[in-house]
């Protein structure tokens, strides 16, 4: 059995406020996460993955590697979400994007980017409020990723690549080269779950020899902290 995406962890200064933040923009609810002092934003239904704000006293240095890109069912539907994000302590940010191409850039309160996409996107159809997760990234951990979740690629030209689960929802995006050198540790990170029947060392194993590495530092029981071949951290928990 392979591991599941469980979450997308925030690591953050602010874990009450980033979670209030967002489940207020998504209509998500809230909850006190497992591991004390972490909250998470959950689903509907219970069904996918959750959101985590993980305290931590990361700095943003420069622009995140992923970014979410929230969906839209119509031009009043988008302008209601900018107005929401805006009243719960979002703001308005110039990442070089041009007014024609319709969608609007925002951060949260604590500088996390991502976009409003404008309704009618054909790729992001169906997925949901969260239509995708954007990442910086080659082509090669593209592939990773969908080896390592068991995802199908649902895109794999021109270098860029995108995977999404069997039962549909978010997507997760790479945009090909050039991608930006990579500077300290990612604030937002993927975390993945193993049943408690499963075997923890031989699904380590496995994403191993699909290219993944082990991050430096310590290790914990249960847990496994490791990279993708682009340098992105990511985490392998152990339910049992």
């Amino acid at each position: 059995m392979s591991s599941r995406l469980s979450a997308i962890c925030f690591h953050t200064a602010l874990p009450a406020g980033l979670a209030r933040f967002w489940s207020g923009v998504l209509g998500w609810e809230s909850a006190t996460g497992p591991e004390g002092g972490d909250i998470e934003v959950l689903p509907p239904g219970g069904a996918g993955y959750r959101m985590r704000f993980l305290p931590d006293v990361v700095p943003k240095t420069g622009r995140n590697r992923a970014h979410f890109d929230l969906t839209s069912t119509s031009p009043e539907d988008q302008r209601r979400t900018v107005a929401r994000a805006l009243q719960l302590g979002g703001g308005h940010i110039d990442v070089g994007q041009l007014p024609e191409e319709g969608h609007v850039v925002l951060a949260d309160p604590d500088g996390n980017e991502f976009c409003v996409i404008p309704a009618g996107n054909a790729f992001l159809a169906g997925t949901g409020a969260v239509g995708a997760l954007a990442c910086d990234g080659t082509r090669e951990v593209g592939h990773f990723w969908s080896e390592a979740l068991r995802w199908p690629l649902v895109w794999d030209q021109d270098q860029e690549t995108a995977i999404q689960s069997p039962s549909g929802g978010t997507k997760i995006t790479w945009g090909g080269p050039p991608v930006a050198p990579k500077s300290g540790t990612n604030r937002i990170r993927l975390e993945l779950a193993l049943g408690a029947e499963a075997d923890f060392e031989a699904e380590t194993e496995r994403l191993l020899a699909l290219g993944a590495t082990h991050a430096a530092g310590a290790q914990a029981h249960g847990r496994a902290f490791l990279l993708d071949p682009d340098g992105n951290e990511f985490t392998v928990r152990h339910l049992g």
